[in-house]
This record gives structure tokens, sequence and C-alpha cells, in this order.
């Protein structure tokens, strides 16, 4: 069966939660639409974080950005709504998530979101 995107982040326990260590993903075949126009916009998304109890399944991951590619969403928006997801799903003690979008009209747009736990 071939694989679909979902808006489900899957989540395993994290192997060593006694330490601060960073876990980096780069998704360089991001695809999501202008919401003006309808145009495919391309981006590499650079996720990074520091987990606390749970990390990330990377299949789910791709799954999940995958499902952007027939979404329009403004390149703030996206990267925002990504790093809330991944915050919602892993409650990690840092994260960071880059959207670094194609030029477009000549402008290359570069959105960085971060959190940190309290």
């Amino acid at each position: 069966m071939p694989s679909k995107p979902s808006k489900s982040i899957e989540t395993f326990p994290n192997p060593a939660p006694q330490r601060d260590y960073e876990i980096r993903f780069d998704c360089p075949e991001f695809t999501c639409l202008c919401p003006l126009t309808g145009q495919p916009d391309f981006a590499t998304i650079r996720i990074s974080y520091v987990p606390d109890q749970r990390c990330v399944e990377l299949k789910s991951l791709k799954l999940y950005l995958w499902s952007f590619r027939d979404e329009g969403a403004f390149h703030e928006a996206v990267t925002n709504r990504i790093l809330d997801d991944l915050v919602n799903a892993l409650a990690p003690r840092r994260a960071r998530v880059e959207g670094n979008f194609m030029v477009r009209g000549g402008i290359n747009t570069v959105v960085v979101a971060e959190h940190v736990a309290r």
C-alpha cells in the first residue's frame, strides 16, 4: 500500500532523556501552495530540537511535511505551524524550524521560528 500524506506526527520514547542532545533534519523537497496565486512554493525546511521524553518518528515526519503539498499557506504561517505541531507532539526542551523558501519574484524568504520550554 503506498504512503499517503498525514497530519499525524508519531513519536517514540527518547532513549537518553537524561542528556541534552540535538536532533536535526533537512527536508529539501518541501512544497506548499501560494494562498494568493495557487502556484507551488518550494522550500528547504530545517528542523532541530532537543528532545525531552519523546522523539519524532521519521516516516511520520516525512508524511506530515508531504501533507502541505496541496495546501495554501504563507511562508510565515507554515513555518510556525510546523513548529507548533512538533512542540505539541514532542514537548521538546528546545526546537527550531527554519523555512528557506526559493526565490519568487526576485525575493528569497527565510522564516525562523523557535521554542524554548519554560
